[in-house]
């Protein structure tokens, strides 16, 4: 028996044997050998979406939407045709109040809709290894309403995100009276959301804002359809 490793990954499906593998480096890959994204990037199956500074004060931004008209913060599409699941590694909110009278859009959610083949919408995701966008048929959402989404959305969980007024209700700041500001945050989702063929992944939140604009990103990685 030989004691060779490949180098790279060897994808198979359930029941079928395969040889250890390596990274480029030749260390086995049982470990985080560089950082715990780096080889699935050179790889080029790591991509992203993001958002510049967008106002989020709609009730489409939040989970009160639930059919096309819903815009993600952020958010993605696996189009149905499409051979390669979106596992999710991470997503981010950064949040800015614009005026002194606001109301707070948190806590945020996540929602999920599936069977959708026919959004007409979106943007190409980002390759964080070439930084084009170029390789990815699945398409992001940040501010974009999922025009020709023929499925509903529903509440998948609840998220870790947060930022802006911890106040759902209006409150006006003065010298002596300044809202409550949450931090920007970042949410390590692990692989622990899966969005197949045909899914959708919209992040929202659950009070309508007032004076509230964000920045956002969502990482996840494309693996084959196998298991």
């Amino acid at each position: 028996m030989s004691d060779l490793q490949k180098v790279g990954p060897d994808f198979g499906g359930t029941g079928t044997f395969k040889p250890f593998t390596a990274g480029f480096t030749a260390a086995q890959r049982v470990q985080d050998a560089h950082g715990r994204f780096t080889q699935a990037c050179l790889e080029e199956r790591i991509f992203c979406g993001g958002a510049g500074l967008t106002a989020i004060n709609n009730a489409t931004f939040t989970t009160a939407t639930t059919g096309a008209t819903m815009t993600p913060i952020i958010g993605v599409w696996n189009p149905s045709t499409n051979t390669k699941n979106l596992v999710i590694l991470q997503a981010t909110l950064g949040v800015t109040m614009t005026a002194l009278a606001a109301t707070g859009g948190g806590p945020y959610a996540w929602m999920v809709s599936t069977g959708n083949s026919a959004i007409s919408t979106g943007s190409a995701a980002w390759d964080r290894k070439t930084l084009t966008q170029s390789g990815s048929v699945a398409k992001f959402y940040a501010g974009t309403a999922l025009t020709g989404m023929t499925g509903t959305l529903a509440i998948l969980c609840g998220s870790a995100l947060m930022g802006g007024s911890a106040s759902n209700a209006s409150f006006t700041a003065t010298a002596v009276a300044m809202q409550t500001q949450q931090v920007s945050s970042v949410e390590n989702l692990d692989g622990s959301i899966v969005v197949p063929p045909g899914g959708v992944l919209a992040l929202a939140a659950t009070t309508t804002p007032v004076a509230h604009s964000v920045t956002a990103s969502i990482l996840w990685e494309e693996i084959p359809t196998l298991v």
